[in-house]
């Protein structure tokens, strides 16, 4: 049996947080490790512990340090760690706002378990999981709206190898299924995969996927299942 997927939860809002951390310990796949009120209860938490979360869902509105700011602080100390917004915002400032710092998925309160549980284990796979209207949003706030980060032609250009692997990451298609696709290592599809993060400049997934529109290697049609 694999290891559950270990989940951080952050929310203040005690009854929604402890209702989503009892559906969660019903999942055999699913660990909760903690619970924290605030980003700075989850930050302090993801510094002290020696286990750390697969994946932290967290709320955008919090007290003391609100979701955004400890998303940030996250991507910067801990890149491995993916995060899921879950809120009840649905407007497109705090969409893209979120994704841009780091959220590889967002859902608002009133979506189904089923979605919530859908959403996580699509994220541990594959690294990030955004819907058809998330991707419309990232397409107008974040590709169309915005210079391109760095152009394809570049110094450090990228090999038809790290483009291959690009075009299938933003499709979706986990770590495994590209070593298996393309007859390699999941170690070999790991390197590629920070060589480009390095070429690119790019902070986190979805700044690969912005760089990969921009300079069409690939259509945001081709993003959405």
């Amino acid at each position: 049996m694999s290891n559950p997927i270990k989940i951080v939860l952050a929310d203040d809002e005690v009854l929604f947080r402890q209702g989503i951390s009892f559906l969660l310990q019903r999942e055999k796949n699913i660990q909760v490790l903690f619970e924290a009120s605030n980003g700075e209860e989850l930050t302090s938490f993801l510094r002290e512990s020696t286990i750390k979360p697969d994946i932290v869902i967290i709320d955008l509105k919090m007290p003391i340090v609100n979701g955004v700011e400890a998303t940030k602080v996250i991507s910067a100390e801990f890149p491995d760690v993916k995060i899921i917004a879950l809120t009840s915002y649905n407007t497109k400032f705090f969409i893209a706002n979120i994704i841009e710092v780091g959220a590889v998925a967002y859902l608002v309160k009133n979506t189904t378990p089923q979605q919530l549980i859908t959403t996580i284990n699509e994220v541990q796979t594959t690294g990030f999981y955004y819907s058809d209207y998330v991707m419309d949003i990232i397409n107008e706030c974040l590709i169309i709206s915005k210079k391109k980060i760095k152009s394809r032609f570049d110094e450090d250009d990228l090999t038809n190898r790290e483009i291959e692997i690009l075009k299938l990451i933003c499709q979706q298609y986990s770590g495994v299924e590209i070593a298996d696709k393309l007859c390699l290592s999941a170690r070999t599809v790991e390197g590629h995969r920070n060589n480009l993060l390095r070429k690119t400049e790019c902070k986190n997934m979805i700044g690969l996927i912005i760089y990969a529109i921009q300079n069409e290697f690939i259509t945001i049609e081709n993003l959405v299942n």
